[in-house]
């Protein structure tokens, strides 16, 4: 189908012997925002990980936009268009905040550094500089950072460090935006900033979301389907409402 941006069919990885996630089939589409969820331990992470090229899938395939990226490296996937962000906080701690934006920004072509000009410090470095600044000033503004921009990311306080890191994967401007529990450690009030935020990123840039959550409010209140994991395999898949009133999900996640 023409608007499916991501493809995932019969995928799954075996660490020495043990499927971590096994038969995972999943269709994104265009401008959709997609949770992945389940209780700790259901191979969330580890699907990230094989999406980005962290992990090689041991079976099946996935592929963006048609285009199949199975045994690509990680730099190869983002030049592709697929960004992410982590469970803990990954940022670049002694940088500002608008230089972890720019690091973003150097995968597109009209960033990237031409090392004669930089060396040479010749007109062209200049205006690659202010025009990547500039990008990083809008970018940040999305995500009401602009204002800390000079400060150093370690100084933020943590709801602050994780739009920034969400601010620097949607830098790499990606087809697919991969979150790994955005909201986690939020306060309410930083959750329901998320929310809006997310849903300006798939509005204002046409962004294809995949998150993973635990906060099963967030996760109603945001995610257009889910595919509900346990184990490694698929328990329910489909409308959000429909995958979290499943029997079985509620099962997984309170006991037997």
């Amino acid at each position: 189908m023409a608007d499916i941006v991501l493809h995932v069919e019969n995928l799954g990885i075996t660490f020495g012997g043990l499927r971590a996630v096994e038969g995972l089939n999943l269709d994104v589409r265009k401008k959709q925002i997609y949770g992945l969820v389940g209780p700790n331990g259901a191979g969330k992470t580890t699907v990230f990980n094989m999406l980005t090229g962290v992990y090689t899938p041991t079976t099946g395939t996935f592929a963006l936009e048609g285009e199949i990226l199975n045994g690509k490296s990680q730099e190869a996937i983002n030049h592709k268009g697929i960004a992410r962000t982590f469970q803990n906080i990954r940022l670049f701690s002694n940088m500002s905040v608008i230089r972890n934006v720019m690091v973003g920004l150097h995968n597109q072509p009209q960033f990237r550094c031409d090392p004669v000009s930089s060396m040479l410090h010749l007109p062209k470095h200049y205006r690659t500089e202010q025009a990547m600044r500039d990008r990083a000033k809008e970018v940040l503004d999305i995500f009401g950072l602009l204002e800390e921009r000079n400060n150093l990311s370690c100084n933020l306080p943590y709801g602050k460090q994780r739009k920034l890191e969400i601010a620097r994967a949607l830098a790499t401007n990606p087809k697919l935006l991969l979150l790994d529990e955005p909201a986690a450690g939020m306060n309410p009030h930083e959750t329901e900033d998320l929310m809006h935020i997310i849903r300006f990123i798939r509005d204002h840039f046409d962004m294809t979301v995949l998150l993973i959550e635990h906060d099963m409010k967030f996760v109603a209140g945001l995610c257009d389907e889910l595919t509900v994991l346990n184990f490694g395999t698929v328990l329910a898949q489909g409308d959000t409402q429909a995958a979290l009133n499943d029997p079985e999900v509620i099962k997984a996640y309170i006991g037997g």
